[in-house]
């Protein structure tokens, strides 16, 4: 329990998807104008991410890495189909997120229209990808390390956006200087946060 703990807070505060690797700057710059419609996007992201993850986890596991076709009999033991985990990882994350598409567009159309273009982008969404790709390279062994990591690396995106979106919330009413207005002190905001969630490296977890 201690260590899917760990791996979930690290994924939150220390490895935080936005401030400690800058993936799903995209949709973070775009969206974050809105704390309603940031949360929206977050909760989708978390959906996908705890979905996809652990598909793709299992998919690694038994049927792309080296060795994992053993199960089918000694012949296959020496297959690697590990050249096919981008495409594949990319297959899932799309039909997913073709699935949390059509359940928005049903529950909430308002929610829907707001997020736009932006919706059916989570499937190129970096950090969504990049939460298979980080799963593929630290080896996860079992699954509860695999659901802790997707779920609090969701978490982090959504805390992420939503801050910055309640902070863009508030500039409105900032004397702001014209030529940092807009993506300029996003950017600056981006960096500071960054800067701050750099802090929590230093917990010993």
């Amino acid at each position: 329990m201690q260590e899917f703990i760990s791996i979930f807070v690290k994924s939150i505060f220390i490895e935080n998807m936005i401030f400690a690797y800058f993936l799903g700057m995209c949709s973070f710059l775009a969206i974050s104008k809105s704390v309603k419609t940031s949360m929206g996007l977050g909760v989708a992201v978390i959906f996908v991410l705890v979905i996809t993850t652990p598909v793709n986890f299992l998919l690694n596991k038994y049927l792309l890495s080296e060795g994992s076709l053993a199960w089918l009999g000694p012949a296959f033991a020496t297959i690697d189909l590990s050249f096919l985990s981008f495409i594949m990882f990319i297959a899932v994350i799309a039909s997913i997120v073709q699935l949390v598409e059509m359940i928005v567009e049903k529950s909430s159309p308002v929610l829907y229209a707001q997020l736009g273009i932006f919706l059916p982008l989570i499937a190129v969404n970096c950090a969504i990808l990049g939460a298979s790709l980080f799963m593929q390279e630290r080896e996860y062994e079992t699954m509860g390390q695999v659901a802790a990591f997707s779920l609090g690396s969701g978490i982090g995106w959504l805390l992420a956006i939503v801050m910055m979106a309640a902070i863009r919330e508030k500039l409105r009413y900032s004397n702001v200087p014209a030529p940092l207005r807009g993506l300029g002190i996003s950017f600056i905001l981006t960096g500071l946060m960054a800067i701050a969630f750099m802090s929590f490296m230093g917990i010993k977890i």
